[in-house]
């Protein structure tokens, strides 16, 4: 397919090396800043632009990776004049219906991953959820997701609402207790890497457990005596404690729902 990118972030960026990667013509990379759309435009050998009237008047179809907060007030630009041409935004959190009156064809195409411009992932063992406002249009999406991997789902955007929560659980909020847990260390003169095993086999472990057979702690049988006595080594930090608390009482709460 010939792809227009819209965006040069850490989305983008590797959004536009699967494609590349799998076939496709990318046309053109448009990002608001020069220095970013050269940079990811030079990698996959095309052109760059930050002038919205320098796009592609057409295409196969027109990726829009972007922050949400820029969405609502870039898409009329970008669909002006393009009203026949196929469009899709990569938002987890944000409703196809964003098109809705600017152009005829539209839809989304949303790879649930994290994404970093220094490590480039591998899109084959991704999920992608597509969504299409008819039949052809969803089947398009749905074509140009299979190039990339198998793990292809329909999903409307109510559905990806929940999709999104469920990952940020699953990710962000994951992540911050990394964060949280360095800070422990740092005052110990530990270097977080010491953690690295242990965060390896639990991720590994949720493989072939359920995340609720998994857990493991002094939440699971509510030791108070542990947990009181490590929410006291966080006094100096209500926030991270009141944290800490929640999880033990939301961990020991879902352990009995489920036993």
């Amino acid at each position: 397919m010939k792809i227009v990118l819209i965006g040069a972030g850490r989305l983008a960026t590797n959004l536009g090396h699967a494609l590349l990667d799998a076939g496709h013509d990318i046309q053109m990379v448009y990002s608001r800043t020069q220095a970013s759309a050269k940079t990811l435009a030079d990698s996959l050998h095309t052109a760059a632009t930050t002038d919205i009237a320098r796009l592609p008047l057409e295409s196969d179809v027109f990726l829009v990776a972007l922050k949400d907060s820029v969405l609502s007030d870039i898409l009329p630009k970008l669909t002006q004049g393009r009203e026949q041409q196929l469009f899709a935004h990569t938002a987890g959190s944000m409703p196809m219906t964003l098109f809705q009156g600017l152009t005829l064809r539209y839809g989304v195409f949303y790879p649930m991953q994290t994404f970093s411009k220094e490590r480039l992932v591998d899109f084959r063992q991704l999920s992608i959820f597509v969504e299409g406002s008819n039949p052809s249009v969803l089947e398009s999406l749905r074509m140009l997701a299979a190039s990339l991997t198998s793990h292809v789902y329909p999903l409307d955007s109510e559905g990806r609402k929940q999709l999104h929560l469920a990952a940020v659980f699953a990710c962000n909020f994951v992540n911050h207790c990394y964060a949280l847990s360095a800070e422990v260390l740092q005052r110990q003169g530990l270097p977080f890497s010491v953690m690295l095993p242990l965060i390896d086999e639990t991720a590994q472990k949720v493989h072939e457990l359920s995340p609720a057979e998994a857990q493991t702690g002094p939440a699971v049988r509510y030791d108070e005596n542990v947990i009181q006595m490590q929410s006291s080594l966080l006094a100096d930090d209500p926030l991270t404690q009141d944290i800490y608390e929640r999880m033990s009482l939301s961990i020991h709460k879902r352990q009995n729902r489920n036993d």
